[in-house]
């Protein structure tokens, strides 16, 4: 659960002088350069995005329609839930301006389709290279992303054990087994991370209990927001299903460097529930939606680069 991988030796795009504590502006040659790599990341999203696609046929698109306006509205806010989570923390870590939240979409929709954490050390980059925020990102970014390691895994078992009677019900019973080891080896990984906690961590208290109170915050909204989303669909369902499947994409959630974890969480809810039912057909165009949400983010994001490139700036 650790961003160790990030590429801490690339070389800043700003002319910046940390010693001094001040950055100068671009030179336009740096301008144009931040550009194009601004259009070179927003097409390689579009191609991860499209290439995700490419076996998607128009019916769960055009299902998507039908929605009401509270599906809607609950899909938007559990979609922006990370990235406006993630803005108020590196406000109070960095200053980070409300313009932030661009960058932050970017770097959630990289994790998902690129490679897990790929995303982080393009937000580590493009810290670095505005020294005015801080001149240290790599620590705070880290310590972000093993706090929301750390918050997800203790969720993930409190609603595993909510969702162990359902289970039963359900007579799903012979799910408990492979359920609850996987449960095990969450709280080992964060039992191991708290008793090194004096080594791992770089954020001071104040900033760690902050970071911690927001994950579980989060959390907590996403999975409550992603029951109300499918009970919106199908009422009829019972909630102890919802807490199974709920369960189950926490765990999917807590997988390191997988891509595209919709996908992968609905093709195991297929699994469990049968491909053949309501839910399954829910599930599986909640991911296409999720895709699709991908690739509006990626187009509007890059429209500005684009039009900058177009006319050499």
């Amino acid at each position: 659960m650790s961003v160790d991988h990030l590429a801490v030796s690339a070389a800043p795009l700003l002319d910046t002088d940390l010693s001094a504590g001040a950055v100068r502006p671009l030179r336009p040659r740096s301008h144009r350069l931040q550009t194009s790599i601004g259009v070179l990341i927003s097409a390689l999203m579009l191609i991860c995005v499209l290439y995700h696609l490419r076996h998607v046929g128009l019916q769960p698109i055009l299902a998507t329609m039908e929605r009401s306006p509270a599906f809607w509205a609950v899909f938007v806010l559990l979609y922006l839930a990370q990235p406006l989570t993630e803005l108020v923390i590196f406000r109070r870590l960095w200053r980070l301006p409300a313009s932030g939240l661009g960058v932050l979409l970017r770097k959630g929709v990289i994790n998902e389709i690129v490679f897990g954490y790929s995303g982080e050390a393009y937000f580590y980059l493009w810290a670095r290279e505005r020294g005015q925020l801080t001149n240290a990102p790599f620590a705070a970014i880290k310590d972000v992303n093993i706090l929301s390691a750390l918050v997800g895994n203790a969720m993930t078992l409190a609603v595993i054990l909510l969702a162990a009677p359902g289970l039963h019900a359900a007579h799903l019973g012979r799910l408990l087994n492979p359920v609850f080891w996987s449960a095990a080896v969450v709280a080992a990984s964060s039992l191991l991370i708290v008793l090194f906690a004096r080594r791992v961590f770089s954020l001071g208290r104040n900033d760690l209990a902050f970071v911690s109170g927001l994950h579980a915050l989060r959390v907590l909204a996403t999975t409550g927001l992603t029951i109300l989303l499918w009970r919106l669909e199908l009422p009829e369902v019972a909630v102890g299903v919802w807490l199974l499947l709920a369960a189950l994409r926490l765990l999917v959630a807590r997988l390191p460097f997988l891509t595209n974890k919709d996908l992968v969480f609905a093709n195991l809810a297929f699994l469990v529930i049968g491909r053949q039912t309501e839910i399954g057909a829910l599930l599986g165009t909640l991911a296409v939606m999720t895709l699709i949400a991908h690739l509006a983010v990626v187009l509007l994001l890059a429209a500005p680069d684009a039009l900058k490139a177009v006319r050499g700036e």
